[in-house]
């Protein structure tokens, strides 16, 4: 059974005198109630969604925050912290609309604390208000109850588990790091950077709660205290807390994307493998001559190389930070286009939004004023991905977002793309300021929800049908709305379980808990490599299982390995990665019919195609912390082998009859734990149930 709180008797009373607690009750059944200590629960179905600590109060803290960034990395540090609580309750009152309960801390200091009604059905707001008497006021902090079965899914795109009880971490959109060892603030990382983080919660037992923020966010999840979690939202403005009534987790991510929207669905030809290919314009021609003659199915080329190749470092290839195409490389980019698309292939091109200066919209974005700004007015320069000098656009600027959007309408109309990576977008300065007035450290998070929308709304303007493709990696609150796919970003080509292939699981499923529904990864990773043959197998055998199925060389893309094999390879082994990639890129497009139902479910309801357990499964507490396996859709169970040398993994079987969805064999009766034999060519894949799709015939 699903577990809840324990029941709390509700004892209805006026007032704020004496031992009785205030209670209202709303519209749709559900109530608040406030204990004399001040002590806040609300109560739907009979169960606490939320309740503030027993033992302590909100607060509000001041001191100075000093700031370092770089690249797109940004580290921060307070001094001279001082905490104002406020330990005492002035009055309780009931309201037409909720309830109010008043704080006092020391000399004048008050706080508010308003519950009403939420915005969207099955909600309710709690708004924090510091009302006076602290001076330099630069953070509120709401701690809210931790049980014996609290857990804290979600946050945007985590990396390292599901449930982050236990841990403590701000919530800032930045880089995520390559290797997140936190060597080196500027270039590693740690575990909770992240490129989209999200100051939300779901409980498995199903209810949420979201934080109504662009600021920075620190929370503390029952780590320091283990009966307090808090909230330290780093703002002046009241903390705008909504809380998500469920009743399942299910329905905690539809009303987060009740909230915040959700994508349109994908079409079919989305969903069939994409290949990653540079070298230009002959190179993608060659390339899909050599998928046909192998005999591999796929249905978009994405070619990120099509505004020009810049090197790196001697084995590194980047490309070109502008929105035009290079000539040299792509000399004819909409003939070519229309080759593919005369083949029945889509094309996927690149876009971010460095504007560098030796590159030609720099000159043109600062003369007409159309960058981001420092406090005097002048053009903010600061040092690019690329180690080149640039800035961004002012996306608050309406004349920034035409010149922008002439570009990006070129990039569709002109050259008939069917899509692209729209990369990047974490790096607005926090001491920046837009032209409508907004400083960086509250437009930062929000900055790249800003501008994966543009993109979308230039697709949507071209292609109102819905016909086209975009990919983002970087977001906050209101990504759901304004992303389409959203892929984790940059991993490391290898195991490492702190930026390899295992981090891509939990990322991928703590998206979805936070209604991102398209998810996708880089098959074979990123940075670092070479990349072997059997991470790249391992990777592959992932991709197949995911919505978005899409390779990328690298950025050591001549020393990686391929679809088509490695650098120097023998002819045998080239044989067996071509066999296995086209065997798991056929699982994939057998799947599409599939994914297609499970993306027009998402479209409708948030409710994701990848699925921790804790979705289909939520009477089960053993599977709110599964990490590393998941569900496709509500019967196919898939736990890839992350492992390096590993040949079989334990997997966790959900109540149900598991039949092996590769090899066929005896089912399995859930719930059990049992090690499965996987070599390289068999992940462990169950549909539950009867199969509804024999991949068995594709061979071992």
């Amino acid at each position: 059974m699903q577990k809840s709180f324990p029941a709390m008797a509700l004892v209805v009373a006026t007032g704020c005198g004496g031992d009785a607690a205030v209670v209202h009750t709303f519209d749709d059944g559900s109530v608040v109630r406030v204990e004399p200590s001040g002590q806040v629960a609300i109560v739907a179905d009979g169960r606490v969604v939320f309740r503030t600590a027993a033992r302590r109060m909100p607060s509000a803290r001041t001191f100075t925050l000093d700031g370092r960034q770089a690249y797109g990395f940004f580290e921060f540090e307070r001094q001279n912290e001082v905490e104002v609580p406020f330990s005492r309750v002035v009055s309780r009152e009931e309201t037409a609309d909720g309830v109010v309960v008043t704080f006092a801390g020391e000399g004048d200091a008050r706080a508010t604390l308003r519950v009403d009604v939420g915005p969207i059905p099955r909600s309710t707001r709690v708004r924090l208000t510091v009302e006076g008497g602290v001076p330099g006021h630069a953070s509120t902090v709401l701690p809210l109850a931790c049980d014996d079965e609290s857990s804290f899914l979600g946050f945007g795109e985590q990396f390292n588990q599901l449930d982050q009880r236990g841990e403590r971490f701000p919530l800032w959109v930045q880089e995520q790091g390559l290797t997140r060892t936190g060597e080196l603030w500027f270039y590693t990382g740690d575990e909770f950077t992240s490129y989209m983080p999200m100051p939300y919660y779901l409980d498995a037992r199903g209810f949420g709660a979201v934080v109504r923020t662009p600021a920075r966010v620190l929370v503390d999840l029952c780590a320091t205290d283990p009966e307090v979690a808090t909230f330290d939202v780093e703002q002046a403005q009241p903390v705008d807390l909504l809380v998500l009534h469920g009743p399942t987790p299910k329905a905690v991510v539809t009303q987060l994307g009740d909230l915040y929207g959700r994508p349109e669905p994908l079409h079919d030809w989305a969903l069939g493998p994409w290949i990653g290919i540079q070298g230009g314009q002959q190179a993608v021609l060659d390339e899909a001559d050599a998928l046909d003659a192998a005999d591999v199915p796929y249905t978009a080329l994405w070619a990120q190389d099509w505004v020009g190749r810049r090197n790196f470092t001697s084995d590194q290839v980047g490309v070109r930070y502008h929105w035009t195409a290079d000539t040299t490389l792509y000399p004819d980019l909409g003939g070519l286009v229309d080759t593919l698309h005369a083949r029945g292939t889509r094309f996927l091109g690149y876009a971010n939004p460095w504007v560098v200066v030796p590159e030609e919209h720099y000159a043109d974005m600062d003369a007409m004023g159309l960058l981001v700004q420092r406090t005097d007015g002048s053009t903010y320069q600061f040092t690019a991905a690329s180690l080149q000098d640039g800035s961004m656009p002012d996306l608050s600027n309406a004349a920034a977002r035409a010149y922008v959007a002439g570009y990006l309408d070129a990039m569709v109309n002109d050259y008939g793309m069917d899509g692209w990576m729209c990369d990047f977008g974490e790096a607005l300065p926090f001491d920046a300021v837009l032209g409508d007035g907004t400083p960086g450290f509250l437009a930062h998070n929000p900055y790249p929800n800003a501008w994966h929308g543009l993109h979308r709304e230039r697709l949507e303007a071209a292609r109102p049908d819905g016909d086209f493709a975009v990919f983002s990696r970087s977001g906050w609150l209101g990504a759901q709305g304004s992303s389409q796919i959203v892929w984790v970003g940059d991993q490391e080509a290898d195991f490492s379980t702190t930026d390899g292939l295992p981090t891509v699981v939990p990322a991928m499923l703590n998206l979805g808990l936070s209604a991102v529904p398209f998810v996708t990864h880089d098959v074979g990773g990123f940075s670092g490599g070479p990349r072997t043959l059997e991470v790249f197998q391992r990777w592959t055998e992932l991709g197949a299982f995911t919505t978005v199925m899409r390779t990328h060389e690298g950025l050591r893309r001549a020393d990686n390995w391929g679809w088509d094999g490695g650098p120097s390879s023998p002819p045998a082994e080239v044989d067996v990665t071509i066999a296995h990639f086209r065997r798991f890129a056929r699982i994939h497009e057998a799947l599409v019919p599939y994914l297609a139902t499970l993306v027009d479910e998402a479209s409708a309801t948030s409710i994701p195609p990848l699925r921790a357990l804790v979705l289909e499964f939520p009477g089960d507490p053993s599977l709110r912390a599964v990490s590393d396996q998941f569900m496709l859709g509500p019967d196919l169970l898939v736990a890839p082998v992350v492992e390096e040398g590993a040949t079989g993994r334990e997997v966790v079987f959900p109540e149900g009859t598991w039949t092996h969805a590769l090899r066929g064999g005896a089912p399995i009766v859930g719930p059990t734990r049992q090690r499965v034999e996987a070599p390289i060519g068999e992940p462990p894949v169950f549909w539950r149930g009867a199969p509804r799709v024999d991949l068995t015939v594709f061979g071992g």
